[in-house]
């Protein structure tokens, strides 16, 4: 039962039922809300902004099913997981993903990662390349051709990306928990493509955005990851993410991205593959926009199951 907290909600909203489990697991000094579903090699979903766990709701039991244990989690600040002050910039979040990882008892994992979660997911796998087998990454174009972008294409990403400039404003977070997380869907309206946005399916996935947004600390949590990557511009760790960036991937990588996502640009996207030197596909997905895991998500499934099978 959701406990009501003036404008805020308790975590319990995100424990929703279902053909899966919920556990808490400790890595990297904090302890994170996990969902997990059959057995086999480990598929580990990473949601985005403004999501929870609950975006691969429809993949868990479908990768299961297919022989292989799908684990989706809270990251860092989101859902039910801890949500300490700290702890938003890349390096950290990389390591949350490789050290829960190894906390799950596995080796390595195919990484599936959609928006915020896809930037995550291709830092891990350039830090912590023997951990993940594979990766697919979904509306989210590699971090070094995203700051590249924001320079070289003003009246493109740069213009794209103002919402996200809007988020390093003090104390924006109570914009997003304001009249019960309004907020929340007009980020989904914006960036969502038209079919998902007038579909059947939309009301039920914002107002659960919106629920989870409205934990306390949540929204704070959620911006401090976007405000990182634009003050770490012009300071000394942001340059050396920069270098560590480079590094070609090693990791077998699949990129799906919306044909129509206003907030990553296809054509930011598009560059993603210069920086992997391992096989590489990309896939361009009409009228999707930047959330292909919900608007096609029987497409990107497929997709998922064939890449983690190959």
């Amino acid at each position: 039962m959701t406990e009501q907290r003036g404008d805020a909600v308790d975590e319990s909203c995100v424990l929703t039922e279902g053909p899966w489990t919920h556990r808490f697991v400790g890595a990297n000094g904090s302890r994170f809300h996990v969902v997990e579903a059959g057995t086999g090699p480990m598929v580990l979903f990473l949601h985005g902004f403004p999501e929870h766990w609950w975006a691969w709701h429809q993949m868990l039991p479908a990768v299961a099913d297919a022989g292989f244990r799908a684990v989706a989690m809270d990251l860092r600040g989101y859902g039910a997981s801890d949500k300490p002050p700290r702890g938003y910039d890349g390096y950290t979040l990389a390591a949350d993903v490789a050290g829960l990882i190894r906390a799950l008892g596995e080796r390595s994992a195919t990484v599936v990662g959609a928006g915020a979660g896809g930037m995550i997911a291709w830092t891990v796998a350039s830090f912590h390349p023997a951990l993940v087998r594979r990766l697919v990454v979904l509306g989210a174009p590699h971090p070094l051709r995203l700051r590249a972008a924001l320079f070289a294409d003003p009246r493109g990403q740069f213009a794209a990306s103002t919402p996200a400039l809007k988020f390093q404003l003090p104390r924006y977070e109570h914009l997003l928990t304001r009249d019960e997380g309004r907020a929340v869907d007009e980020i989904l309206r914006r960036w969502g493509g038209d079919r998902w946005v007038t579909g059947p399916e939309f009301a039920g996935y914002a107002r659960r955005y919106r629920e989870a947004m409205r934990i306390p600390q949540a929204a704070f949590c959620a911006l401090e990851g976007y405000r990182w990557a634009f003050r770490s511009v012009l300071r000394l760790h942001g340059y050396r993410f920069v270098k560590l960036m480079q590094r070609p991937l090693v990791t077998p990588t699949l990129q799906l991205h919306g044909a129509l996502d206003v907030a990553s640009l296809p054509r930011t996207a598009q560059g993603s593959g210069r920086y992997v030197s391992a096989l590489y596909e990309w896939r361009l997905l009409d009228e999707v926009g930047h959330f292909p895991h919900l608007e096609t998500p029987e497409l990107v499934l497929g997709e998922i199951l064939r890449w983690a099978k190959s």
